[in-house]
């Protein structure tokens, strides 16, 4: 006698499949759509900044239009100026994110493993968060001078605490349950970690690097404006002492595609790293 199939689950199977067609198409994507999507605003608004320029409608001195913007950048790369400021201040950047970020990764690793940890450095960390850090340059430069330590330190200082603050929660955040399965199945220490620990909180300690490359380069800023001879920061402040417009928008717009490119060079890691997790992308996703 041919068994059939009841209809409640032949429906249940159509269903598994069409989630399964739609959740491909999802992760595929249409790269290009989005990036369209993406430049739509930007692109307007700079055309409607070009028109009002070219109308007079703007003091090019206070704001100069983008074609007078680009020609600048034009001049500042061809001359060879931009990349050499660029390149100070990549530096920077890349040592002040590693030493605080690396330093931010152990300390939650330590707090998130440890309830009197936690009770021991806790407060007084979340004490030194919230200090401004236009506060706390003066300080640096008084105690390590106007070279690359008091730059690279303030840096460090800045991007410690994200990676401190989601490293933590991600380790806390891990469920109680899963542990109770680890124990169960006889997991030793290094297993717990490997196994459990480090993938359920692996989301959180991603998000924690995006947020401190981002405030690498805006603490940057900061350092770079205050005693030094080069870099990006160095370049809009010499520029605001002359004037010079065309050229703070240059190293404003520097900023802006240079933190964007780190934020996509991690994001694009942070998706390879994390493809087991199925998270809601949102209604429109597909």
């Amino acid at each position: 006698m041919e068994k059939t199939a009841s209809p409640a689950f032949s429906k249940e199977r159509a269903n598994s499949k069409a989630a399964a067609k739609i959740k491909g198409r999802t992760k595929s994507g249409f790269p290009f759509v989005s990036l369209l999507l993406g430049a739509l605003l930007p692109v307007t608004l700079i055309i409607a900044w070009e028109i009002a320029g070219a109308a007079g409608m703007l003091n090019p001195i206070l704001l100069p239009s983008p074609s007078t913007i680009f020609e600048e950048l034009y001049a500042l790369t061809s001359s060879g100026e931009l990349a050499r400021h660029l390149g100070v201040s990549a530096w920077r950047a890349l040592l002040g994110f590693l030493l605080g970020g690396g330093l931010g990764l152990a300390a939650g690793v330590a707090v998130g493993f440890s309830y009197k940890t936690e009770r021991l450095l806790d407060p007084t960390l979340q004490m030194l968060r919230t200090l401004p850090h236009l506060a706390i340059a003066p300080l640096f430069i008084l105690w390590f001078g106007f070279g690359e330590t008091s730059k690279i330190l303030l840096i460090a200082k800045g991007t410690f605490f994200p990676l401190y603050v989601h490293t933590f929660l991600g380790i806390r955040s891990v469920d109680d349950k899963l542990f109770d399965v680890a124990r169960v199945l006889q997991f030793s220490r290094k297993q717990l970690i490997a196994k459990l620990i480090i993938p359920a909180s692996l989301p959180n300690i991603l998000l924690g690097v995006r947020l401190s490359a981002g405030v690498a380069w805006l603490v940057l800023v900061v350092a770079e404006m205050m005693g030094a001879s080069a870099g990006v920061g160095f370049l809009i402040n010499d520029a605001r002492s002359f004037s010079l417009t065309s050229v703070v928008f240059v190293g404003i717009l520097v900023f802006a595609v240079v933190g964007k490119l780190t934020d996509s060079l991690i994001l694009l890691a942070e998706r390879r790293l994390l493809r087991w997790q199925d998270s809601y992308k949102g209604d429109d996703a597909a």
